[in-house]
């Protein structure tokens, strides 16, 4: 009665009741820096002033830009918490796999790597704080990841182990600090296929080891049938041996000179290799470069004589401010890279993975780096000089010789792209396949819509300095770049021309695909 009666005197005057703090489902991502004390020791200031770069230019923008927020630093960590545990594992990725560029530079004992952990929890959220099991939990996880890793809850883990293009290892039940129960444990490994090797490679060592294992029995047996002694005491032979057999030890060497002939057309394959086109270190070494190219399916082009023309829109910020660009002639891919032409690249050994989908839908999953790899390989096969257009390049050639809104005017038009609510085409996994919809008047398809589209820039925020002469603006190694053209997950507003986005250099994403260029 006394709690019913408190509840009934609240009345003007009366002092305020605490409220009880909001209660959530979160994905929490928490994160620190392995062996932070140590570099703090070796270079106090310039750590210091390195893991604040890091939290200004990557960490807080990659949680703004998965949907997250970052509830608090800890001097050598954070904790963020997301809606989405998509989201809040693919920040992680991201994170991860910038941090390996950033390093790159560096002496391994000056490396800043993270360990970060993810959880899935009801916590408490405060305005600068949260609380509960679940943040407890992906602490946990994170004190126990490898230097560079991303471990994940076992709850994390059923919401997103088909939503994402990545891998994951199974680590077991693992008992942790405070916690009652056993938490599953997953790594979680960016490269799909990254675990298929592992696995393989561990399968190797057990078929080399088993190999050993019966080739040392082996050899016991034909000491213990060969070399034996014959005689046991009383004068008895233990195992009969044929007289005949000192007469075949000696054949080795006829079979040795039989052999020696066929070492000599070695230098003939020689010459092959290195008159080959493809970069040493993406083509195949057991592939003669002059058989990659006669095999090699060049794709459809269209040659653009090149022009001026009006650069960005007032739609958007990052398409400010308008400018005029002259563009040289050059060549673009009619469609979208495919499935089938992905391919070939990967059977060649050049690619990072091998596409699954129809041959003539058009490649998704594919980071810049991985789409970099397809055009030198694509470059070095046909002796070609194929390349990614240029954000200005692609710009000209999306647009076709218009200055409005769409290609085909200023009011959308249903019909006329691969987006979201854009057709009749119901919504699937996967794009359609290429060149199912009108070309534009350069006679280019899915240049808006399909699959987004690297293109060479480096990603800037406004055109604020772009160049003017249609060039890729790039400098040096830029941790994300641009993409261009929207996807059919996008509404219609990312299929316009002036459309522009970015996303990490190294991280794959399901709808990011490609096109190539050509120079004359």
């Amino acid at each position: 009665m006394g709690e019913i009666r408190r509840l009934k005197s609240s009345k003007a005057g009366d002092p305020p009741r605490e409220s009880t703090p909001p209660r959530r489902l979160a994905a929490i991502v928490a994160g620190d820096i392995a062996g932070y004390s140590r570099l703090m020791q070796i270079d106090e200031e310039g750590t210091h002033l390195r893991v604040k770069r890091i939290e200004r230019d990557l960490i807080e923008p990659s949680i703004a830009g998965h949907h997250g927020r970052l509830v608090k630093t800890t001097g050598d960590g954070f904790i963020a918490i997301f809606d989405s545990p998509v989201e809040a594992v693919r920040c992680g990725i991201v994170i991860q796999q910038n941090m390996v560029g950033r390093n790159a530079s560096m002496p391994k004992h000056h490396w800043i790597e993270y360990r970060i952990g993810v959880n899935l929890g009801d916590v408490i959220v405060e305005p600068d704080d949260v609380f509960g099991d679940g943040v407890n939990i992906a602490t946990r996880l994170e004190g126990i990841a490898d230097p560079g890793q991303v471990y994940i809850s076992g709850g994390i883990y059923e919401q997103i182990k088909h939503k994402l293009v990545c891998g994951y290892e199974s680590l077991g039940d693992r008992k942790v600090k405070n916690i009652t129960d056993p938490i599953r444990v997953y790594r979680v490994l960016p490269d799909p296929a990254a675990f298929n090797r592992t696995r393989k490679r561990r399968e190797n060592i057990l078929i080399l080891l088993l190999s050993l294992f019966l080739l040392v029995i082996a050899s016991g047996v034909l000491w213990y049938v060969f070399w034996q002694p014959h005689g046991k005491a009383g004068g008895q032979a233990s195992v009969p041996v044929s007289p005949e057999i000192p007469k075949v030890l000696p054949s080795p060497p006829p079979i040795l000179k039989q052999a020696a002939p066929q070492t000599q057309p070695a230098p003939s394959v020689a010459p092959a290799v290195k008159q080959g086109a493809s970069p040493p270190q993406l083509a195949s070494p057991s592939t003669p470069a002059t058989q990659l190219t006669s095999a090699v399916r060049e794709p459809e082009m269209n040659m653009l004589r090149g022009g001026n023309f009006i650069m960005g829109s007032n739609d958007e910020v990052t398409e400010k401010p308008t400018h005029q660009v002259t563009i040289k002639p050059f060549a673009i891919g009619r469609y979208p890279t495919s499935v089938r032409e992905w391919n070939e690249c990967a059977a060649a050994k050049a690619c990072a993975f091998v596409a699954t989908g129809k041959d003539d839908a058009p490649i998704t999953n594919v980071s810049w780096s991985d789409a970099k790899q397809f055009v030198v390989w694509l470059a070095g096969a046909t002796r070609k000089a194929y390349r990614l257009p240029s954000e200005a390049e692609w710009e000209y050639a999306a647009r076709g010789g218009t200055q409005t809104k769409y290609w085909w005017g200023d009011q959308f038009q249903s019909g006329m792209a691969n987006c979201k609510n854009c057709n009749d085409i119901a919504a699937a996994e996967q794009p359609i396949k290429v060149g199912s919809f009108r070309p534009n008047p350069f006679g280019l398809y899915d240049m808006g819509g399909g699959v987004d589209q690297w293109v060479e820039d480096c990603w800037h925020k406004n055109y604020q300095g772009a160049p003017s002469d249609g060039s890729a603006w790039a400098e040096g190694d830029c941790v994300s770049h641009v993409i261009r053209s929207g996807s059919w997950k996008n509404d219609a507003r990312y299929a316009r021309p002036t459309n522009r986005d970015s996303y990490d250099t190294n991280v794959r994403y399901p709808t990011h695909g490609l096109r190539v260029a050509l120079s004359p």
